[in-house]
């Protein structure tokens, strides 16, 4: 879950505690193409307000002006569907003759929405379950990936930590990389010992200063499958003391800036500190996707879009990860 979807189930909680009704709709499937990914939420207060968003703006207006006249999920959760039609899809300005199936539930303190709130910011990772039937809520720990399963009786939803992205050095790169990091909604740990890096990254909003040593804080930060690490330094005695604790971890990235010569020597030194092969050969190095980049900016937007592609289960062995710019991709069709 990200942290517009919290930011969601906050503003529902705040409409609920001053006695407002409250609808929480929730993507549960998609056909053809979509604005939003099954799990999107969006919450409609009694009178109109909204927070969150479904489709991106297609249908929001006719979904509030239902909730408003009290057509839609007065008592228990029900299901709707945009699109089914390509009249409908052409009325709502679904792309590409895209369908949306949601579910509407009327909120409640059986809807377990503060319990959830507390397991996230607690850091931990579970799974909701919906009787459509009823309309209660249970939560139970899990250790199972972003999940969103509708059978028509129960929908299951699985809502957890943020992404992490430790960056090792704080130079120029590292604050374009942190900038476009936070808008992807991770939660930025930069570690730097060296104070002549320091300035200025007090004003930078979701970014965590830290003067560990690097080995010492990946420790401490215990990763798992949704952190990332990228080492940018270029200084092998820190660096290196990064990557050899993080590549032992299950971190879904971890990546170190370099040519292909000097990350070749790299694996080399890492495998003489007794980091075993497989576990060097999982370095993202040279990092990023090859798309010419030059800047700082560029460089930092190649990272990025190279740990989104390895987060979503891209094959990167094909023309993507030799992407030049010369082709235009639509990201809706």
């Amino acid at each position: 879950m990200n942290s517009l979807d919290i930011d969601v189930i906050r503003t529902a909680l705040d409409w609920q505690s001053r006695g407002q009704r409250v609808v929480m709709g929730t993507v549960v499937r998609t056909w053809g193409s979509a604005p939003r990914p099954p799990g999107s939420l969006m919450v409609i207060r009694d009178d109109g307000q909204v927070a969150g968003s479904v489709s991106g703006g297609c249908i929001e207006d006719d979904l509030i002006g239902r909730v408003a006249r009290g057509e839609l999920a007065l008592r228990k959760p029900e299901t709707t569907t945009y699109g089914e039609t390509a009249e409908e899809a052409r009325r709502f300005g679904l792309p590409c003759g895209g369908t949306v199936q949601l579910v509407l539930e009327p909120l409640s303190p059986a809807s377990q929405l503060r319990e959830l709130l507390a397991a996230i910011e607690g850091h931990q990772r579970v799974m909701r379950r919906l009787d459509m039937a009823t309309g209660v809520a249970s939560l139970l720990p899990t250790d199972a990936g972003d999940r969103v399963q509708f059978d028509g009786q129960t929908l299951t939803t699985v809502h957890g930590p943020r992404l992490r992205l430790l960056i090792i050095g704080g130079g120029q790169l590292s604050r374009y990389l942190a900038s476009m990091a936070v808008m992807l909604d991770y939660q930025v740990t930069v570690c730097e010992p060296r104070t002549e890096y320091h300035e200025g990254w007090e004003r930078m909003e979701g970014v965590t200063l830290s003067t560990t040593m690097p080995d010492d804080l990946v420790l401490a930060m215990r990763l798992d499958e949704h952190s990332a690490v990228v080492a940018v330094t270029h200084d092998p005695k820190l660096d290196d003391l990064a990557l050899m604790e993080a590549l032992r971890t299950p971190a879904f990235y971890v990546g170190a800036l370099g040519s292909l010569q000097n990350n070749a020597k790299r694996r080399q030194r890492l495998q003489a500190f007794d980091v075993s092969e497989a576990e060097a050969a999982k370095l993202h190095g040279p990092v990023g996707l090859n798309l010419g980049a030059l800047t700082p900016p560029e460089i930092a937007m190649s990272i990025v879009a190279e740990m989104t592609a390895i987060r979503r289960g891209m094959d990167l062995s094909g023309p993507l990860s030799n992407w030049s710019g010369s082709k235009t991709v639509c990201l809706t069709c």
